[in-house]
């Protein structure tokens, strides 16, 4: 056997002689090279990922502490207010009461430093508790404690911090009930605007102070569902399956001057309030959206939201790349201008007898299509009086939904999904409604519809998170769309037919590029995802989420808006044609008009039970909603 010498004994290369190579030992050695340099790529790139997700982790924990911070000092101030203002009335009420009741007032105080005699007591109190005048004592009354009583009433008569008797019943459980409006009746009040202040009407009360009757329960989800085995682990697994509502009941097109008006001279908080730079900028500007009832926000948000210092927590956010969050100084053409509505008036109430979890309004505006349980009703809206259906298209099995229903452009075909894997077509030209093709796919539910712009394809969002796309034509089944790892729950899609937007029970808002068939974008959030709307003049999508947010994405930059006026989940969202004002609905009754995209509440609408559903007509003029107290309402668009 030859041995190979040492490399000190082996020959060196003379000039111009190389190093011969085989094409197979280059080969293996550019494959070794390769998949080096390869096994580095992807060392790398899971560094960066990892560090990518770290780093989101990170800026979602700092805003959670910023936010928590910031909740805990505005508490803790309201506190100090609370203890200022009592400390104050006892100031007033002590003078009037006994010698005896005086000394029992303060021990019961538990006010350690008053421990000298009750007069310098009294001077004490007073001299740290100013601010409400005193009534003269009446006539011919002895300063003993049955007197001290009868002068109370006059005192509290005019204290400025007192709740006054409109406030009273405002807050009674009674009075929050609500009462059904005539037909003949305004629905409105005429300064349904929203003012500029945007303020809280009163001061914030308890949750616990307000118990009104419930709203009957969604309907949920269809048992065969993929998703079943979920609800058992999630509290909320379909726009549908929510626990009956413990929100008070109103009706009626509701006045911002009831909901947003000006605060009653609560004051600013006592004390010193320690903020970021960044917070203490945030001075009263009559422009800035205040939110109009937080003491009912949803846990973990109710405190956590920036707001001014007069008082009045802000309703609309600007939420920067960053992360960082501002109210929203709103312009002055807010609420004015061409094409933006004044108010809404009720016209019509469609008594469906079912809960109404589906509605769409024809192009010509004469038609509204509801849709309850088994079936779609038609009703002509062309005339005033009361209403009874025209029509009504059994669409699915009797104790089935109906999710969507969409009508074409040209009112002769009507496209129906549901708890049920079959989409239905009818033809609406013939004198008897009728079907005329089914569209089968592998889903047991659809949740929402969109049609493409040329009126060829239909999207249908299915509980198993496919997409699918629908040849109208020819009936036939043409692509899918995967990437939602639960239910897709709503979708639209672009006005010129390139992109479609979707969002999904997976939290989740995607955008696929319909040309070329892939996803373009992915949006996360930390709540379910129920409704949304891309604006038809581009730019902004709406996203409402089971959270009760509102957020305005803006479709190529990192900047949007966050809305806090709903109470629960925001159940469906319509913008509307103009592209200048969009509309919500939700779980809390209320239907919300906001102007885009910053979020300025033009009206609002409180129902009987919670809103299912909502359309906007191709004229603006005409806005239709679905309830769960199984009736629609139709209201007519005042500008």
């Amino acid at each position: 056997m030859t041995s190979v010498p040492p490399p000190s004994l082996q020959v060196p290369l003379q000039a111009g002689q190389s190093f011969k190579f085989t094409v197979l030992e280059t080969l293996d050695r550019i494959k070794e090279e390769f998949q080096f340099l390869q096994a580095q790529y992807h060392s790398l790139k899971l560094e960066c990922e990892k560090l990518a997700s770290e780093k989101t982790e990170m800026q979602r924990h700092y805003i959670m502490y910023y936010e928590m911070s910031y909740g805990l000092n505005i508490e803790m101030h309201k506190q100090a207010e609370i203890v200022k203002r009592l400390s104050a009335i006892c100031a007033q009420i002590i003078p009037f009461l006994s010698q005896e009741v005086r000394l029992s007032c303060v021990t019961h105080l538990h006010l350690p430093h008053y421990t000298s005699s009750p007069q310098q007591q009294l001077q004490h109190l007073s001299h740290h508790a100013p601010g409400i005048p005193l009534t003269p004592h009446p006539s011919g009354l002895s300063l003993g404690a049955s007197s001290g009583l009868l002068a109370l009433t006059g005192a509290l008569g005019v204290s400025a911090h007192m709740t006054s008797k409109d406030e009273r019943n405002h807050l009674d459980p009674e009075n929050l009930r609500g009462e059904p409006l005539e037909p003949s009746s305004p629905p409105c009040s005429p300064a349904l605007h929203s003012p500029h202040g945007n303020g809280l009407a009163r001061p914030p009360t308890l949750r616990k102070e307000l118990t009104g009757t419930p709203s009957p329960p969604v309907p949920s989800p269809p048992s065969h569902s993929p998703n079943t085995s979920k609800i058992k682990d999630s509290a909320l697994r379909s726009p549908f399956s929510l626990a009956p509502s413990t929100y008070p009941a109103h009706f009626g097109v509701v006045s911002h001057a009831g909901l947003n008006g000006e605060l009653a001279s609560p004051g600013n908080f006592g004390g010193s309030l320690s903020l970021s730079p960044q917070m203490s900028a945030y001075t009263r500007n009559p422009n800035v959206a205040y939110e109009s009832r937080p003491h009912i926000r949803p846990p973990g948000l109710s405190t956590a939201l920036p707001g001014s210092s007069g008082g009045k927590p802000a309703y609309s956010f600007h939420v920067s790349a960053d992360g960082q969050m501002q109210p929203v100084p709103f312009p002055p053409d807010a609420l004015h201008g061409p094409g933006i509505p004044r108010h809404a008036r009720q016209i019509h109430t469609l008594n469906h007898g079912e809960v109404v979890c589906a509605v769409t309004i024809s192009t010509s505006t004469r038609h509204v299509y509801t849709g309850g349980k088994g079936c779609v009703k038609v009703w002509d809206i062309s005339q005033p009086g009361s209403k009874s259906p025209m029509a009504q298209l059994d669409c699915l099995n009797r104790d089935n939904y109906i999710r969507s229903c969409k009508i074409l452009p040209d009112g002769r075909t009507l496209i129906v999904g549901g708890e049920a894997s079959t989409l239905s077509i009818w033809d609406l030209a013939t004198p008897t409604p009728r079907i005329k093709a089914e569209l089968t796919s592998s889903a047991p539910a659809c949740y929402a519809l969109a049609i493409s712009p040329d009126n060829k394809v239909c999207f249908s969002c299915c509980s198993d998170g496919n997409i699918v796309v629908w040849d109208l034509h020819n009936q036939t089944l043409v692509r899918q769309f995967q990437g939602h790892t639960d239910g897709a729950s709503c979708i639209d899609i672009s006005n010129d037919g390139t992109k479609l937007w979707t969002g999904g029970l997976d939290n989740t808002v995607r955008c696929w590029d319909l040309r070329e068939g892939r996803q373009l974008q992915q949006h996360d959030f930390t709540s379910q995802i129920f409704s949304l709307g891309y604006c038809p003049t581009g730019e902004w999508l709406a996203v409402g989420m089971e959270s009760s947010n509102v957020e305005v994405l803006h479709v190529s930059k990192p900047d949007k808006y966050q809305l806090h006026l709903h109470e629960s989940c925001v159940l469906s969202l319509k913008f509307a044609y103009c592209g200048k004002w969009f509309v919500s609905t939700g779980k809390d009754n209320l239907l919300n008009a906001w102007r885009t995209p910053y979020g300025a509440s033009i009206f609002q609408s409180k129902e009987s039970s919670s809103v299912l559903s909502c359309d906007v007509s191709p004229d603006d003029k005409y806005i239709v909603t679905g309830s769960g107290d199984k009736k629609a309402t139709v209201y007519e668009v005042v500008y």
